[in-house]
């Protein structure tokens, strides 16, 4: 048992309740009550790991250890925090090696994993198309591959927004049956069936959310295809190619 991590769950719940926010979770039974699983889900913003591993919770108080990118770690508040937490560190830009073996003996010794498939935070609020990792990493392990889903987390901190708290948020967490595979599948196309259920997931989510933009200057976190001032679909992946590239020159450069 993690003491840290039990503390910082402790201290998660006591926010929600304190700022009132209506966590709602869907799907918890899909979550392997023992033994390795890859969680993978959308991400739109950067506490998606924070309501992710509580929907896992639910499922017999179980565990998420996430994958999340370098800076995370190298930040002197949240960096010791993930590290204490057991969250895996993966240089984007760099060297993965050292992040998959990681991986890979987590899953051996019995845990859940989180992903994002994205790799990085959809400025549209719709799944990007992403890459195979999360679905190479179940199938090497033999490992369940969860779907997952949420929405509203983005209202509260994300890309090109300061973090926000306040009363009476409504945040919706989803898990979906696991993607059926076969070993000597190709993982590129278990990746396109997990990212068709993950994006089916958050449409169903987005259209059934209960909160609606306080105004015109609130309907920034709307996606465009429901009527909101976000960034379309392909401009958010116009924008994550840019970003691929810039972490490229970045790499030549150092």
């Amino acid at each position: 048992m993690n003491p840290v991590y039990t503390i910082v769950i402790g201290l998660v719940i006591t926010l929600f309740r304190v700022l009132r926010w209506d966590v709602r979770v869907r799907g918890h039974e899909h979550v392997p009550a023992t033994g390795p699983g890859v969680v993978a889900t959308n991400h739109i913003g950067y506490l998606d790991f924070v309501f992710a591993g509580y929907g896992v919770r639910h499922q017999g108080r179980r565990r998420l250890r996430f994958v999340a990118k370098r800076e995370v770690f190298d930040h002197p508040v949240s960096g010791p925090l993930m590290r204490a937490m057991g969250h895996i560190a993966v240089d984007r830009g760099g060297n993965t090696r050292v992040a998959l073996r990681e991986v890979a003996d987590a899953l051996a010794a019995g845990h859940l994993v989180g992903m994002f498939p994205e790799g990085t935070i959809s400025r549209s609020f719709v799944p990007l198309a992403g890459r195979p990792g999360a679905a190479r990493m179940a199938m090497d392990a033999g490992a369940p591959l969860i779907p997952g889903a949420v929405w509203g987390t983005h209202r509260v901190y994300t890309k090109g927004r300061k973090p926000r708290l306040f009363r009476g948020l409504v945040v919706t967490v989803a898990f979906g049956p696991p993607i059926a595979y076969t070993p000597d599948e190709d993982a590129t196309a278990v990746h396109e069936r997990l990212m068709a259920a993950v994006a089916a997931m958050v449409d169903e989510l987005q259209r059934t959310y209960p909160q609606a933009p306080s105004g015109p200057d609130d309907t920034w976190w709307q996606p465009a295809h429901l009527g909101g001032s976000a960034p379309t679909a392909e401009q958010a992946e116009a924008a994550a190619r840019a970003d691929r590239e810039r972490l490229r020159r970045e790499r030549r450069g150092s």
